[in-house]
């Protein structure tokens, strides 16, 4: 966030008359539009919180700190405070969760909220930013010292740090959450730290999760994915909504216009932009385009790392001029996958759509592919399996291949190493001649998150494989489409069949 110089501001002082005269004369003076919130903060601590939305589906820094302040106020209250906010390197999520904390002490009584960030560090970090805001004259509120761990205001409120441990989560019941650097938390605690807030005194419970996106099936991801299926906001802005206000400069000059084209001169932020350029200049284009721009995660451990939804994803709708193939991952805990799967007379790889669903019988996934399968059995040029479906359970005496082909659905398997099956994805995502052979319909939304999200495990872990991690999310709509790629084509009664 930038700094306005001198800025300092103060309030009301409160002394030994204790709760009743600080809530009474402080709470008062509460902002009561996100307009006046915005001046408040610039005048009371000196920051100037960007109030702009400059990308197409972004949101500016200010459109989080007044959901996390001001929804306790909104008539009626609200159910849930929670949220996720995506945000770029240096794009102010520090400074505006200690900014949110500090007024939630100060003009909500009774308010408890705890710091969590991915490391101790970086939990200090979000703290000592707070202490700072609370030293610009709102020591007059404190009941006793400003610790280095916490403290505690007249009127109940309170502010602390938690470590990023199991034991040191467990058993906090707070207002507010605030978590740092999401990224970066061991999944068990984040877990944990699910169960730690609860509403009372007019106050929702709020977990709030903050990070920049790393890792194309990190936790962050993870949290981000569940937000939209739940319908919990969603903050994302990036370097064009914090940038300064560009004024005097050349576009066709300026190291930046291939991803600015003219949005600087509509931002409203405080990061110079010498310090952008600089930044471009010493990262890669996919370190820059992740951490600063987030467009996406970083791709360093992508497995398709050249798949892009602007250009494989669009509509691809049911051609009954040409053959259709359907292809199937096996599974009960772990996902049951059904593809359907055109080729046209370009040799371009259609998937028309999808079938995701777990702890199911074979029956119950056999019903729903006679179901969606857009024509009749006879036009069905093959169906495509996992080889392991073929193993007989030792308690039915009987195949989820033979379950199948006792419904109607006769499978054909071929068995190859994961390697050979990406590399001819791979092919089809991006030919050495520059050609895309890969085209996935916007309602295959598993499939297309799995493209983006399978990944090589972290090199860094000790026996980290050379084979793509299976995380039992992203890998069963991947093996279903490599069990495609390794069976079409490679079996001429299929090939044969007119249409």
């Amino acid at each position: 966030m930038g700094k306005k110089d001198g800025g300092k501001g103060t309030v009301c002082a409160v002394g030994a008359r204790g709760r009743a005269f600080f809530v009474r004369n402080v709470a008062r003076r509460r902002p009561g539009t996100r307009e006046e919130l915005g001046a408040w903060v610039e005048k009371r601590l000196g920051v100037v919180v960007p109030d702009r939305a400059v990308c197409e589906g972004h949101n500016s820094p200010m459109d989080y700190l007044w959901h996390a302040f001001g929804g306790d106020f909104a008539p009626g209250g609200r159910a849930s405070g929670d949220c996720v906010v995506w945000a770029n390197r240096g794009g102010g999520k520090t400074r505006l969760a200690a900014i949110a904390t500090l007024l939630d002490c100060w003009f909500k009584p009774d308010c408890q909220v705890r710091i969590l960030g991915g490391s101790l560090e970086q939990s200090s970090r979000v703290y000592a930013e707070f202490a700072e805001f609370v030293r610009k004259g709102f020591e007059t509120g404190l009941q006793g010292r400003l610790t280095g761990a916490g403290c505690r205001f007249v009127n109940g409120s309170a502010a602390r740090i938690l470590p990023q441990s199991d034991r040191g989560v467990r058993g906090v019941h707070v207002h507010k959450l605030r978590c740092d650097e999401v990224e970066l938390f061991e999944p068990g605690v984040w877990a944990a730290a699910q169960f730690c807030t609860q509403s009372g005194a007019g106050i929702a419970a709020a977990v709030e999760a903050a990070s920049t996106l790393h890792e194309p099936a990190g936790l962050m991801q993870r949290v981000l994915d569940r937000a939209r299926g739940a319908g919990t906001p969603a903050f994302r802005w990036c370097l064009w909504e914090t940038i300064e206000t560009c004024t005097d400069r050349s576009c066709s000059r300026c190291p930046l216009d291939a991803y600015c084209q003219g949005k600087a001169r509509q931002s409203r932020g405080y990061i110079r932009i010498d310090d952008a350029i600089g930044q471009m200049r010493r990262s890669s284009r996919a370190d820059f385009e992740s951490e600063v721009l987030c467009l996406r995660p970083s791709r360093r451990s992508a497995v398709f790392e050249e798949f892009d939804p602007g250009h494989h994803v669009g509509p691809t709708g049911y051609d009954s001029g040409l053959p259709l193939y359907r292809a199937i991952d096996f599974g009960f805990v772990n996902p049951f996958v059904c593809l359907w799967i055109q080729v046209d007379r370009e040799g371009v790889v259609r998937v028309i759509d999808e079938y995701v669903r777990r702890k199911a019988t074979i029956a119950v996934h056999a019903e729903e592919i006679r179901r969606r399968t857009p024509c009749g059995i006879e036009r069905v040029a093959g169906t495509f399996c996992d080889p392991a479906g073929a193993g007989r359970n030792d308690i039915t005496g009987t195949s989820p291949v033979q379950e199948l082909a006792a419904m109607g659905i006769a499978t054909r398997h071929r068995g190859s190493g994961i390697l050979d099956g990406i590399a001819r994805i791979r092919a089809h995502i991006r030919s050495a001649d520059g050609r895309v052979r890969l085209r996935i319909d916007p309602r295959c939304e598993r499939l297309i998150t799995a493209m983006q999200c399978y990944h090589f495990p972290e090199a860094t872990k000790a026996g980290a494989s050379e084979l793509p991690a299976k995380d039992g999310v992203h890998d069963h709509p991947i093996d279903a489409l490599r069990y495609f790629f390794v069976n079409w084509g490679r079996n001429a009664k299929g090939e044969a069949r007119k249409y």
